[in-house]
């Protein structure tokens, strides 16, 4: 059969393990589920608690706009104007020899 294992062969050799292999096996992927589980969970988590902050912030900020605050005051405008008149020259920096 060119030693290879088919479907059967493969069942009747796990039928063939001991009791205590069977149970680390079944504790070990209750294990896995678990930390699984627990992992997207923190992961979750921690993504709304930073989505709650960000809302906390931007709500803080809307009811303290209801309630009158002024906005930051900008600086006044300047009355003087002052216009300076200059005088500029265009020198055109160019090599009179011919490119090679």
């Amino acid at each position: 059969m060119n030693g290879r294992m088919n479907g059967k062969q493969f069942l009747e050799m796990l039928a063939r393990l001991p009791a205590r292999v069977w149970l680390q096996a079944i504790i070990g992927l209750i294990g896995f589920i678990v930390l699984a589980v627990l992992g997207f969970a923190v992961i979750a988590g921690v993504a709304a608690v930073v989505l709650i902050a960000i809302l906390a912030f931007k709500a803080k900020a809307w009811i303290a706009g209801l309630f009158g605050r002024t906005p930051p005051a900008e600086a006044p405008p300047r009355d003087v104007r002052q216009v300076t008149d200059v005088q500029y020259e265009i020198v055109d920096k160019r090599d009179d020899t011919p490119p090679r």
